[in-house]
């Protein structure tokens, strides 16, 4: 395993799991955050998009937390495994309330300078909880779907915390 797509849900942990699995596989992580925002949450065009992502693909190893409509032809057409989070409703979306929460009151910065503000949450019209409940449906027979076919790489899916600890342990620790 040297190319790797993780994918779920917003708020499943994406991020966090594929930084994890970079780090025990020594193998270069890639925030798709990083990749797609620009400072000032400008989102980066998506010809642009697709040339970033097909770079990083092109290359002999990475680990990706996400793949979004208009370039996952690209990691899924390379990798060698998917590791899909594939939490109930109700965990990802009090994932994705505290770590925003969290992010705001921290002032953490997110990508590229740029941070999560109270109107990002429930506000805007990029609202993080309205997304994450228009998305999880669709997502989530995505990942099954892509478990379901032969064609796909061999994809493992994750259902709580306690298995994505389990599948972490059994990878091999590189030293």
């Amino acid at each position: 395993m040297r190319r790797i797509l993780v994918y779920g849900v917003t708020g499943s942990g994406k991020s966090t799991l594929a930084a994890r699995i970079g780090r025990r596989l020594e193998l270069p992580y890639h925030s798709v955050d990083d990749l797609t925002w620009e400072p000032g949450w400008v989102a980066v065009p998506d010809e642009v998009q697709r040339e970033r992502i097909a770079a990083i693909c092109a290359t002999d190893s990475w680990v990706l937390d996400s793949a979004y409509s208009i370039w996952k032809d690209l990691p899924l057409g390379r990798a060698d495994l998917v590791v899909g989070l594939d939490f109930p409703r109700w965990r990802s979306l009090g994932r994705l309330l505290r770590r925003t929460a969290r992010r705001i009151v921290l002032r953490t910065e997110i990508c590229n300078g740029n941070r999560e503000r109270m109107r990002n949450l429930f506000l805007s019209t990029d609202n993080l909880v309205v997304w994450q409940f228009q998305s999880f449906g669709r997502k989530r027979r995505r990942m099954r779907a892509w478990q379901a076919d032969p064609a796909m790489p061999p994809v493992v899916l994750l259902r709580s915390p306690a298995e994505v600890e389990r599948w972490l342990a059994e990878l091999p620790q590189h030293r």
